[in-house]
């Protein structure tokens, strides 16, 4: 037993009351008010912030426009006849087959579906599609589906394809969940060109470079290898003003001094300070959200080629269906919206300069934009997958060589690409060609004479 005498003495007031507070409010370093409050805990004043992080956090958050496709998330795209699984896209056509009772029917409109082409010019803030939120690192490019016909398992690595068939029962299965991995889109356009025009304009092309090309290539070439790729990208409308102020130059007298080989032309111009103010909208904006293809550097590739074979028909495209992607490969997007912004803004300038260009002619002698700025009041993004016919050949060289690529539109048949030449043809001709016009300049001079 513990000693009385050795117990504390009693607190003042009651035995089980604490002491009372003091009544001074407590601030300065260490105090509660120095410490952060619990999320939620009260409302944040952002007048006090700095401006930057004021806009940040008082932003509107994204609005999402959901377009998953909730009738095929067992994986099972079903004839509407027959209930057959077995689907393949009608080339040519944007038509889906059903081949076992031959059925056929035509996927929705995805801009029709969701009204996606629809008050632009009333954007604001930033709207996001289900299939093209934020890509999650930790999304598995494993989907597992049960079979219902027969009940085993079937996986599907979307790292290089979309479509499995049940080893057992025969099922096909599409992934057509919108996983967080950037496989699955909001929206795909089918093929229009098929493989034998698609190889004829390979060929075409080709033939038409002959001459200069590398001695390789042209025994290595098998247009019969082009392969068919759906490439992702992000599809985006925006709603936007812009502002540009630089100087404008008018040509007021052009005249010479000097003689002969001195002879030097000058020009003498008014100069003036130029505005111009321009509000316009976007509509189906393409940009390719595969880090990988949005790399142009010349020096290792030719990927540059595949924007000269736009335009797409964009406004075409079907509700998201792996069946369509039956018989072709596919790049899964991996930048996210936020990635592609400034590439967008950089367009969007582009887009401002062209349209204020009409009301600069009068000074003849150009105008320099020095300052540009842009506000972008709203935008609409959408993940879609684009048809082409892809061609490649890696041309050994330093620095792991380049890779040629020659492409087709899927839809329009717009061929371009790149053919890996002999240096030393092209200087040949080249100094031939300045050896034929200065000939042709020396005889005209002499019978001028």
């Amino acid at each position: 037993m513990s000693d009385p005498r050795n117990t504390p003495p009693p607190l003042p007031g009651s035995a089980s009351a604490p002491p009372p507070l003091p009544a001074a409010v407590l601030d300065g370093p260490g105090s509660p008010q120095d410490v952060p409050p619990l999320p939620g805990s009260f409302p944040l004043d952002t007048s006090r912030l700095p401006e930057a992080i004021r806009n940040e956090v008082e932003a509107p958050h994204p609005v999402a426009i959901d377009t998953a496709a909730a009738e095929l998330k067992d994986g099972l795209n079903r004839c509407p006849r027959c209930g057959a699984t077995d689907i393949r896209p009608k080339l040519g056509t944007d038509i889906l087959v059903c081949l076992y009772c031959r059925h056929q029917w035509h996927g929705a409109r995805v801009e029709e579906e969701f009204g996606l082409g629809e008050a632009i010019d009333q954007l604001r803030g930033t709207v996001i599609a289900s299939g093209a939120r934020d890509i999650d690192a930790d999304t598995s490019a494993l989907m597992t589906f049960k079979c219902t016909g027969c009940g085993a398992e079937v996986t599907v690595n979307t790292e290089s394809t979309m479509t499995a068939r049940c080893h057992w029962c025969r099922h096909v299965f599409g992934v057509n969940e919108q996983i967080a991995n950037g496989a699955v889109p909001d929206a795909v356009l089918p093929f229009h060109i098929k493989k034998e025009d698609a190889v004829a304009r390979i060929r075409q092309f080709v033939d038409k470079r002959r001459m200069f090309a590398l001695k390789a290539f042209k025994e290595q070439f098998t247009p019969e290898n082009v392969v068919g790729v759906y490439l992702p990208y992000m599809i985006v409308d925006g709603n936007v003003s812009a502002a540009v102020a630089g100087k404008g130059e008018i040509k007021t007298r052009e005249y010479t001094r000097g003689t002969e080989k001195n002879k030097q032309t000058y020009y003498d111009a008014d100069i003036y300070q130029v505005e111009r103010q321009v509000d316009f909208t976007v509509d189906d904006l393409p940009l390719e959200s595969s880090a990988e293809r949005g790399n142009l550097d010349t020096r290792a590739n030719t990927n540059n080629i595949i924007n000269t074979i736009l335009p797409f028909d964009t406004k075409n495209a079907v509700k998201w269906n792996a069946s369509y992607l039956a018989g072709f490969t596919s790049e899964k997007r991996n930048l996210d919206v936020e990635k592609l912004r400034p590439r967008l803004e950089d367009q969007l300038l582009s887009i401002a300069r062209a349209q204020v260009e009409g009301t600069v002619r009068r000074y003849d002698r150009g105008v320099r934009w020095e300052q540009e700025q842009l506000e972008v009041h709203g935008t609409r993004w959408v993940a879609m997958y684009l048809p082409v016919w892809l061609y490649s050949y890696h041309q050994p060289g330093k620095n792991g060589g380049m890779l040629h690529y020659i492409a087709v539109n899927g839809r329009t048949g717009e061929t371009m690409g790149s053919v890996p030449v002999q240096q030393w043809k092209m200087l040949l001709a080249a100094l031939t060609a300045g050896t034929i016009i200065e000939a042709l300049a020396i005889a005209f001079l002499v019978a001028s004479t």
